[in-house]
């Protein structure tokens, strides 16, 4: 018997959508469990991305063996590209992941370095104390699986995100067979998708989708133009079909989406009948309802191609009446205001607009209250952890699971950072570790809280800039100040508030010369103006004293 204990340490995904990336670890051995990011919110102001803290595995980099990923989604691989930069271990996937894999990392320059290995499920490889086998399951993305664990202290069962659909598009349903045995044999330990929690009943098929794009292209009277993510290998196969029993030739628009049927088509995840896929720059020569168009911008994203449209700057496509656009994808938390955007945009243009709370153009891939039970059901866990969700659907679960009899001693309804400690008798709570948010901003990566705080600052209340000429050699104000607002008040009042700021600055700076150090000057004239304009105004804009000697 070991008398050392499994560490489960989430550094992603518990308490947020998104941003997965779950950390194992027992004695000298480490795995992560995938690494995905996050869309930024409304408040991370120019940030692009947001991908999960890594410095805890990055001190024990000795450790760790292997990177797993479940599915190809973005949530799930999203930060590969930052985390491979300092961390140079294989990636273990199955076929359809390593290709949407290889896609990102070509595009940031790492795949040349990067160690990509294919496994299929129902495949075991070993990595030091822990043997993992990758085990089938329906997703809305083929080739998704979740992971049964074996270690010294039990085995423990990853879901991965999954869901019951008996009719899945592509691929096969989920091996209900292959849990049932392993919750036979014995599992100390699920951790199971939480993201439909709170949804009750099941989870509806993709066939659902591919029925109502059907329709779509049959009544449409001119062009269908559908939007979903570039990842959706699934919903692309539903969109060629439909377009091809419709008589319409498939046209694609977006540098991800383009990159990822092209990569789907080599592997043969996409079949395509002949002269149904047509170059774009064919387009203007079609009839509109001989048209479907493929396009990424299914959530509002600024640079994609279907915003592009909205905002008639595409280079390809123009929106006209008659054009039907058809948004296949669950709004992503904090995306709603930018869909929506795109939404009116797109109406003002003429196009009738369908999206998931008007039709039937996507179903979620997630498993509701009914098949979230029927694993617990089958995998018949000692212990459990409910991942991927905000906190009200990880406590959602946690309710599930003790309904369903497990003791709520049993139930560890962890947070990002958490660190869990666990054998064969019981798990315990043991402290925490770094988990923030990691911001990506163009080619920075770990943008701090005070370059957001002083952007929200910029953003609510402006900046001023006070400039201060003095004499090189003896220190004193020459002239003056001069004092420039942006963004603070545009009324005539303003000009009198400034005028007043310039007295106050003048006032501060009284004696003031060559034995005053800069920094005390600069803190005298910031405190003296951030006090006045708050009196006058209620509003604290940024205040940047900026010094000119002469």
């Amino acid at each position: 018997m070991t008398k050392d204990k499994l560490r489960i340490i989430p550094l992603g995904g518990l308490g947020e959508i998104g941003k997965n990336m779950m950390v194992m670890e027992f004695a000298q051995d480490m795995i992560i469990i995938d690494a995905g990011l996050m869309f930024p919110q409304e408040e991370m102001l120019g940030v692009d991305l947001v991908i999960p803290d890594i410095s805890y595995i990055r001190e024990r980099q000795k450790k760790l063996r292997a990177i797993i990923i479940t599915h190809g989604h973005e949530d799930h691989t999203g930060a590969l590209p930052y985390v491979l930069r300092e961390l140079r271990v294989p990636i273990y996937c199955t076929r359809l992941t390593r290709g949407l894999i290889s896609v990102k990392l070509k595009e940031h320059k790492l795949l040349k370095g990067a160690d990509l290995r294919t496994v299929s499920p129902g495949e075991k490889i070993t990595l030091g104390a822990f043997q993992v086998e990758f085990v089938r399951v329906t997703h809305s993305i083929p080739d998704s699986c979740g992971l049964a664990i074996r270690t010294p202290v039990g085995t423990i069962v990853h879901s991965g995100d999954f869901k019951l659909d008996h009719t899945p598009v592509m691929g096969e349903p989920t091996d209900l067979p292959r849990w049932a045995e392993l919750g036979h044999q014995g599992v100390l330990l699920l951790l199971s998708d939480s993201t439909y929690a709170e949804s009750p009943g099941y989870t509806p098929s993709e066939q659902v989708v591919g029925e109502s794009l059907d329709r779509i292209m049959a009544t449409a009277s001119g062009r269908v133009i559908v939007a979903t993510f570039a990842s959706l290998i699934s919903r692309i196969q539903q969109v060629i079909d439909a377009a091809y029993h419709n008589g319409r030739r498939v046209f694609v628009t977006g540098r991800s989406m383009v990159d990822n049927v092209q990569m789907a088509l080599e592997l043969g995840y996409l079949t395509v009948p002949e002269n149904v896929l047509t170059p774009i720059d064919q387009l203007s020569r079609m009839q509109p309802q001989k048209v479907a168009i493929m396009t990424t911008g299914s959530q509002g994203e600024p640079t994609s191609a279907l915003v592009r449209m909205a905002s008639r700057d595409h280079r390809h496509i123009q929106i006209a009446r008659g054009d039907t656009v058809v948004i296949s994808a669950s709004p992503i938390p904090g995306n709603d205001m930018l869909i929506n955007r795109t939404i009116d945009n797109l109406c003002r243009l003429g196009a009738q607009v369908l999206h998931t709370r008007i039709a039937d153009v996507h179903v979620r891939g997630h498993a509701a209250q009914e098949e979230l039970k029927m694993l617990l059901s089958l995998v018949n866990p000692r212990f459990f952890i409910p991942i991927h969700g905000e906190y009200r659907h990880l406590m959602k679960h946690a309710l599930l699971a003790q309904a369903m009899g497990l003791a709520q001693d049993n139930t560890f309804v962890l947070e990002d950072g958490d660190i869990l400690e666990l054998d064969g008798k019981g798990g315990k709570v043991v402290g925490r570790v770094a988990a923030d948010h990691v911001y990506v901003d163009g080619l920075a990566v770990g943008v701090n809280q005070v370059v957001l705080r002083d952007r929200r600052r910029l953003a609510s209340d402006g900046i001023i800039v006070v400039i201060l000429t003095v004499d090189k050699h003896s220190g004193r104000p020459v002239g003056e100040p001069d004092v420039v607002a942006r963004g603070f008040m545009d009324t005539e009042e303003a000009e009198e508030i400034l005028d007043k700021a310039r007295r106050q600055v003048t006032r501060a700076l009284k004696g003031t010369d060559h034995h005053s150090e800069w920094t005390e000057v600069n803190a005298r004239v910031r405190d003296a103006l951030a006090q006045y304009l708050y009196q006058e105004t209620r509003t604290r804009p940024m205040i940047l004293p900026l010094i000119v000697e002469v």
